[in-house]
């Protein structure tokens, strides 16, 4: 996952501003440097979030890929001892 301009206070301050509605979504994007369809994407999956929910969701989305990667690996590792095993007897 690429790393964000945006740190969580700013990703929360971007929506909160939004959900005021005093300036329109370009304005904000134009002022955070991001694009409409990243502000939307943003929205949608952090709506109603506060900073310490954010920063859990990132810390167990983080946490997830690394567990993600050791099963592959040690799925890898299995089956090549399977065909070592298979090819000895």
């Amino acid at each position: 996952m690429p790393k964000s301009k945006l740190t969580d206070e700013q990703t929360i301050q971007l929506l909160r501003e939004a959900e005021k509605g005093e300036k329109t979504v370009e304005a904000l994007c134009r002022e955070y440097g991001i694009s409409d369809a990243t502000f939307y994407k943003l929205r949608n999956r952090y709506a109603g979030s506060d900073v310490q929910d954010l920063k859990r969701l990132k810390q167990l989305e983080a946490e997830n890929a690394r567990l993600l990667r050791l099963v592959g690996q040690l799925t890898l590792e299995n089956s090549a001892m399977k065909e070592v095993v298979r090819k000895k007897f």
